[in-house]
């Protein structure tokens, strides 16, 4: 056992602390009682030295005595099938373990979570952590998180279950931290399966191709056995070609042929189908390539206008018709489009996920979007506050432009409790957006129901919108459903109100009794010009009875599966509810000149009988507008695209004599033309580098520039993705992409020193992990990490828990211990020179001084000479005796003892004065 000071030099002030206690004692010498001065400055000599060695700070230095072990478990693609095994390994451990012994349980992947905190228990985790992300092995990082579970100034061991194989990190760096902590690694190597896997590990496309050319593509696929398969090829997820292989061990080369048939960025994906295969994740690879053609356009209408892709594809145009419900779900499905156009469809059709991947489209890769009007678009069609409102160059609200009739509208809300989640709070937050929609004239009333109805908001006008609102957001979800009790109260307070429309709508996700009249309640209400629409919220709702109930109320039904088109159906109701967002009476659009529509309309403008109102953003321009200066056409850059707004429509209803106008097929093209991307497809050469921490791509221009670039990545799912840029040479740049397999789409864009700006766009792929790639155990590499931390692999359960090779020296602090006995000291010390000491002290310090006298006068008396005469012992008796024949004779009081006491010693040193006088 060793003592160490943290602060030693405090020790130096025990020099003038002994200087004070000399200077004590000699001040002292003169009281009476000699012992309690002595007693007195052994204690004050103690108290002020503990004082001082307490602010040294001293530590008592002991060898750690318990092993502190963690178990770090590997759970990883690569050792799918060891859990049991290391389970099994772990277990054994914990039985060999000693009483003090801890031990602690961690799992990695990409990346590491503590499954059970150190401690001296049991195994008592429930079941595996499944957030640790199996497509990667960062040894680095669970080394790191592991080494942090040791309280400070502790070591202890690391046992890390590995196959020795890692795809992020470096387990060399953090092993190298380790030996500074003192902290051992060890290790058990895992042995993976042997699995039969086949993977594809390249697709080769010609980096340039053009629409209906034949082209030749090569799929390479590594194998470690021979087998048969199918192998698949897709463009844009459109099986095209599918053909038996032979797969031998080793590499193979596939090559296909097809005809280029789809234009723009096109996907292509090479997939394997194959039997007793170890990793799907490996059967499967994507590539993008840009495919010259004409101009691709998506047209999206849910009813047939032969007239329109007739006009459309004689002007050169491919066209592409898909209904609502065909459009695509992934960002890819839009890309290889250079328009978009919107043919009077409703938002309701339309998701919310599917309106945001178009608005990327727009904004960060160019593609173009035209909408044009009818009952199912702009504010009609419920694309307040979309992100489809948001790429548009006109605003879909009206309100504070023109006067429209009053309104009392009245939500119905359903707050059982099958609606909690997702789909409640969308319901909310789509009732707060109806409130701004609406005119502080207007009138709304909510009410929430269970097993009875709840009015949150009085059917009043609007006076306070942000308190109505935050009426609305607060409403909890509650019980049961009854709707019936609901509605006769939504009547009711509406019914009778001084406005001239008055509409309520029903939003639940389920069933109700159906023995109610609800048709004589809705009759009794329609006299009262009361009208209602429903919505269905999932697949428990009573859609039978919501749909008679809206028909019933000369309403509209809804019947929803995803609930993000909730915002959408409330907005366009409470717009429909007003009825004036549509201008019907007949006028002649006016042409505003110096924006290049002018030579169109030379001959005059036809006459229009019909558009959406709608609000022109302050960035947009406005060719052509109504008598009422509302927006007719409008149009503006978004982000990269060109989109515009036509409130008319195309089919003649609206448009009116433009439909029959000579320069009709003209007019429309040119539109369309507009909205065309302009972009440099082989402006950059693009490929995927991979490292253990990250994946890159690098970009190299087709001329050298030392001018920055701007990159946006988006994933398939419509995701951004950051990506750090950096030039590393002229015309050569770096972007961070991550380590998530996927396919991705990436815009560039640079700006010259003349302001000029050219934009690239492309794709790529980031690879499957080398997690599923069967290399077996690197045992080579899990050696170099043993060698570092002077490690070893073990054999043995009970080799976990034995004795550390150099078990770390732990410091215990004992300020507190010294500052106690001080006190205790102190204590004792005021207790004497208060009180004196204690009767059998005294008597026990007169004995030994007796002793110590009689000691010192025999020594004396031999040191006499001769000549003198010495007093016979029946003349003079010795003082010890005396007082001892005296004290047996008659016992003393205290007080009379210590007087013969000093009497005794004046007596003495008379004799001794006596003596030394006769010597002269």
């Amino acid at each position: 056992m060793q003592i160490e000071f943290k602060y030693p030099f405090i020790l130096l002030i025990l020099l003038p602390i002994a200087f004070l206690l000399y200077r004590y004692w000699k001040q002292t010498k003169t009281m009476t009682n000699r012992k309690e001065r002595q007693v007195i400055l052994i204690l004050r000599s103690c108290i002020f030295s503990l004082l001082i060695l307490a602010l040294a700070i001293p530590q008592v230095v002991l060898p750690q005595k318990e092993t502190q072990v963690v178990f770090l478990m590997d759970r990883s693609a690569s050792v799918q099938d060891s859990g049991e095994q290391q389970l099994e390994w772990l277990e054994k451990s914990v039985q060999s373990k000693k009483e003090k012994d801890e031990y602690s349980v961690l799992s990695f992947g990409e990346k590491a979570t503590i499954e059970q905190m150190m401690g001296k228990e049991g195994l008592r985790f429930p079941k595996w952590d499944e957030e640790i992300g199996r497509d990667h092995t960062n040894i680095e990082g669970a080394i790191n998180l592991a080494s942090s579970v040791f309280p400070n100034n502790s070591g202890g061991r690391i046992i890390l279950f590995t196959d020795g194989n890692e795809t992020m990190g470096n387990f060399i760096e953090a092993a190298k931290l380790l030996k500074n902590r003192s902290i051992e690694l060890d290790a058990v190597l895992l042995h993976p399966h042997s699995y039969e896997d086949t993977a594809v590990t390249e697709v080769e496309v010609p980096s340039t191709l053009y629409e209906g050319e034949q082209a030749a593509v090569s799929v390479t696929i590594e194998s470690n056995i021979a087998k048969a398969g199918l192998l698949h090829f897709y463009e844009n997820n459109n099986k095209i070609v599918s053909k038996s292989i032979e797969i031998k061990e080793g590499t193979n080369v596939i090559p296909i042929q097809f005809p280029v048939e789809q234009a723009g960025l096109v996907t292509y994906k090479a997939e394997l189908e194959l039997a007793n295969d170890a990793y799907a994740e490996n059967n499967k690879l994507q590539v993008v390539n840009m495919v010259k053609t004409i101009p691709q356009i998506l047209l999206v209408q849910n009813g047939p206008n032969e007239a329109l892709v007739q006009t459309l594809e004689a002007a050169g145009y491919k066209v592409e018709v898909r209904s609502s419900i065909q459009l695509p779900t992934v960002i890819s499905g839009y890309l290889n489009y250079q328009s978009i156009i919107f043919n009077n469809i409703a938002a309701t059709d339309i998701t919310e996920n599917q309106m945001s991947l178009i608005e990327k489209s727009v904004k960060d890769f160019g593609v173009g979007f035209l909408m044009t009007g009818g009952e199912n678009s702009f504010g009609l069609g419920g694309y307040f506050q979309t992100p489809i409102e948001k790429l548009l160059p006109v605003d879909m609200d009206i309100k504070g432009k023109k006067e429209m009739p009053s309104l009392a509208l009245m939500i119905v809300l359903d707050r059982s409790g099958s609606m909690d989640g997702q789909k409640f709070s969308l319901a909310k937050e789509a009732a707060a957006r109806s409130v701004e929609l609406l005119q502080e004239t207007d009138t709304l009333g909510f009410i929430a129901f269970d097993d009875k109805p709840w009015v949150i908001v009085e059917p009043t006008p609007l006076k306070n919108k942000e308190e109505v609102v935050a009426k609305i957001r607060s409403v909890p979800v509650g019980g049961g459903t009854e709707i019936y009790g609901s509605l006769v109260e939504a009547y009711d307070q509406i019914s009778d109100l001084d406005v001239k429309r008055k509409h309520i709508i029903l939003l639940t996700d389920g069933q109700s009794a159906t023995n109610n009249d609800y048709e004589e309640l809705i009759n009794e209400g329609s006299k009262k010009n009361v009208t209602m629409s429903t919505v269905a919220l999932g697949a428990d709702a009573d859609r039978n009875l919501l749909e008679e109930l809206a028909d019933l109320g000369a309403g509209r039904f809804y019947d929803v599966q995803d609930s993000t088109v909730i915002p959408s159906i409330l907005s366009r109701e409470t717009v429909m509810a007003t009825r004036t967002y549509i201008e019907d009476n007949p006028f002649y659009p006016q042409i505003k000149s110096g924006y290049g529509w002018d030579s169109l309309f030379s001959q005059g403008v036809p006459q229009m009988n019909a558009y959406i109102a709608t609000t022109p953003k302050a960035e947009s321009t406005v060719p052509i507008r109504s008598t009422k200066e509302d927006p007719i056409l409008a149009e503006w850059q978004y982000g990269l695209g060109k989109t515009i707004a036509f409130t008319s429509d195309v089919n003649g209803a609206w448009a009116g004599d433009w439909a029959k106008w000579n320069q009709w097929s003209s007019f429309f093209t040119k539109v369309v033309a507009h909205t065309l991307p302009q972009y440099d497809s082989e402006a950059y050469s693009l490929s995927v580098e991979k490292e253990k921490d990250r994946s890159y791509l690098s970009l190299s221009a087709d001329r050298l520039s030392m001018l920055p670039i701007e990159t946006t990545i988006i994933s398939e799912r419509g995701e951004t993705v950051e990506g750090n840029t950096k030039m590393i040479a002229p015309g050569k740049y770096e972007v961070d992409v991550g380590n998530d397999p996927g396919l991705y789409f990436i815009h560039v864009k640079q700006t010259d020193e003349d302001g000029n700006v050219s934009v690239y766009q492309s794709g790529f792929t980031v690879p499957y992990s080398d997690e599923y790639l069967i290399t077996g155990a690197n045992e080579e590499k899990l050696d170099e990490l043993l060698a570092i931390t002077d490690g070893s692999q073990l054999h043995k359960e009970s080799q976990a828990f034995r004795p550390l090779k150099d078990p770390v020296k732990q410091k215990q602090e004992i300020t507190e211990f010294l500052l106690l006995i001080s006190f205790l000291f102190l204590f004792l010390e005021i207790a004497i020179r208060r009180l004196g000491l204690p009767v059998k002290f005294l008597v026990v310090f007169e004995k030994r001084e007796d002793a110590k006298r009689q000691k010192d006068s025999k020594q004396k008396r031999s040191a006499v000479p001769r000549e003198i005469p010495v007093a016979k012992k029946k003349d003079v008796q010795p003082i010890s005796s005396r007082e001892t024949n005296e004290k047996q004779a008659k016992p003393l009081k205290k007080t009379k003892a210590v007087n013969k006491k000093v009497e005794s010693e004046n007596h003495l040193d008379q004799l001794l004065e006596m003596k030394r006088n006769k010597k002269r």
